[in-house]
C-alpha cells in the first residue's frame, strides 16, 4: 500500500479588491491504513481549509 506524501494545509483570507491571501496553518500526513492526520498550528476563522501538495521551494543564495 502506498503512503500519502506530506501536504500543506492553508486557510484562504479574502482581501480587498478581490485578492485572496493563502496562509499556511498546518500539515497533513498519510498513515499506513489510508487515513490522514491533519496537524493545525492555527484555526481558520471560517472553518475551511485547503490541503495541497507541498511545493518545491527554491533557495536563492546571494553571489
Amino acid at each position: 500500500m502506498s503512503s500519502i506524501q506530506a501536504k500543506d494545509v492553508f486557510t484562504i483570507i479574502e482581501g480587498k479588491e478581490g485578492k485572496s491571501r493563502w496562509v499556511k496553518i498546518g500539515s497533513a500526513y498519510g498513515n499506513k491504513d489510508g487515513s490522514i492526520n491533519v496537524i493545525l498550528d492555527a484555526l481558520p476563522c471560517d472553518g475551511k481549509v485547503q490541503i495541497r501538495e507541498k511545493r518545491k521551494t527554491e533557495v536563492k543564495t546571494s553571489e
